[in-house]
């Protein structure tokens, strides 16, 4: 066991979510209650998890009914991320997160590299849904972002004669671009800065390192396509005005959006 589960596990833990909040209080990076309020909900859903996914995985339709509340959690938490208070289409984030994992998923499963077990297939959506949930997140966020902030230059587009989804999407490629960078860091430095969650609890599972390493392995791969096709969906998005933080806009303009 990697760690034990008792009293000093509760307060180490304890003490590190204060730490958390109390740095960025002070150092003014946002407000201290999301983080504390982020890892007491973590532990309650963890639990909450490690209680229902028992009874889950007997079952095909409650696993799938499981595998559609995750999809939904992870479109509210973009769309939110995304799309803020007063901006319309946040919902539009459901779509980069299904184009990117459903055809991963069935893949695996028609292959049969993941059965249709619980035990297997939850992780492996759960990881991958993870990584869309991220990608659309930073690529959305990033490339509206950079069209506030350079508006000028989507309507020096526009009055060269680009309808506004090529002008948007010249402006907003590269920082959406960013959303691949965490993902590829991960990637390129495994094994040699970090041993990730699949590797290392495999190893305490009992498997062997070079098998552990090939689980590894496929999941970065299958998280770099991913998160790929979330983040490419995400700025033709935004290009075509879907998703966008003005309140008056959730379609695109008439005549101009191509």
């Amino acid at each position: 066991m990697l760690l034990d589960v008792n009293v000093t596990f509760g307060a180490v833990l304890a003490v590190l979510l204060a730490l958390a909040a109390s740095v960025v209080a002070l150092a003014h990076l946002g407000r201290a209650r999301d983080t504390l309020f982020a890892g007491a909900r973590a532990a309650v859903q963890l639990v909450a998890v490690s209680l229902v996914i028992g009874w889950v995985v007997r079952s095909v339709p409650l696993l799938l009914c499981f595998l559609l509340l995750m999809y939904a959690v992870a479109v509210r938490t973009a769309g939110r991320r995304v799309v803020p208070a007063p901006g319309r289409g946040w919902w539009w984030a459901g779509v980069p997160i299904a184009a990117a994992v459903a055809p991963v998923v069935l893949a695996l499963v028609v292959t049969g590299l993941v059965p249709v077990k619980g035990i297997t297939l939850v992780p492996v959506t759960g990881i991958l849904v993870g990584g869309a949930l991220t990608a659309t997140v930073l690529a959305g966020r990033r490339a509206l972002d950079e069209l506030k902030t350079r508006r000028g230059e989507v309507e020096a587009g526009l009055a060269i004669g680009l309808v506004e989804r090529e002008a948007r999407l010249e402006v907003a490629r590269k920082a959406a671009a960013d959303a691949l960078l965490p993902g590829m860091d991960q990637t390129r430095t495994v094994g040699l800065v970090t041993l990730p969650g699949a590797f290392v609890g495999m190893l305490l599972g009992g498997a062997s390192p070079l098998h552990a390493g090939a689980v590894q392995l496929f999941v970065l791969i299958a998280l770099l396509a991913v998160q790929a096709v979330a983040a490419a969906t995400t700025l033709e998005l935004v290009a075509r005005g879907r998703i966008s933080r003005e309140s008056g806009e959730g379609e695109p303009t008439p005549g101009r959006s191509g």
